[in-house]
């Protein structure tokens, strides 16, 4: 049996919902990334320590609803948001140099828990376009580097943050993986 619209407004939480795209999914995936950032926003709004970030991350979210819409819609990341976001992760990673060695296990309050969360959301989003090019639909190249640089820069923000609180991150270290870059997965053949 397949499932159907309901003719009733209010059972219908997304115009897309029941598609069997992709797409769906990726702007699903944003939408909750955009959330989610919402509340990392809130976590630091009053803190003076974070006013930096607060501002950045406030100035952030709009550009991940940008996100959300340019592939249905009108695409709305270019180059220019791209180099925006540059600029900040380069600013964060100079104030986090020398502090990381190699892996280490995510610690810390709530803020820095959300953006763990919100950096995970990022690879999703990431496999999603990945998925939505799979699937023949056009995606402009800046959404996935969008969203990969994304992805590293809220890693060094979890550490900025825990760095300006005096939290160590724990080093890591992997039994599963030595220090050179994985190879990829090969499929097997039969």
């Amino acid at each position: 049996m397949s499932l159907k619209k309901s003719k009733d407004i209010r059972e219908l939480c997304y115009p897309f919902i029941y598609e069997q795209s992709a797409l769906c999914d990726y702007e699903i995936i944003t939408d909750e990334l955009c959330a989610t950032l919402g509340g990392v926003i809130s976590e630091l709004e009053d803190d003076e320590r974070f006013a930096d970030i607060y501002r950045f991350l406030d100035e952030l979210q709009p550009k991940i609803f940008n996100l959300n819409g340019s592939i249905r819609g009108k695409q709305a990341i270019f180059e220019e948001q791209i180099q925006w976001l540059r600029e900040h992760f380069d600013r964060y990673q100079t104030e986090i140099e020398g502090r990381l060695k190699g892996f280490v296990l995510p610690r810390g309050g709530r803020a820095v828990q959300l953006i763990h969360a919100c950096r995970s959301q990022c690879k999703k989003t990431v496999r999603a376009l990945v998925a939505v090019d799979a699937e023949g639909i056009d995606v402009p190249d800046e959404l996935h580097r969008f969203a990969n640089m994304l992805c590293n820069l809220f890693f060094r923000l979890t550490v900025v943050i825990n760095g300006r609180l005096g939290i160590v991150e724990p080093a890591y270290t992997s039994k599963s993986y030595n220090l050179k870059p994985p190879k990829p997965v090969k499929a097997k053949t039969n």
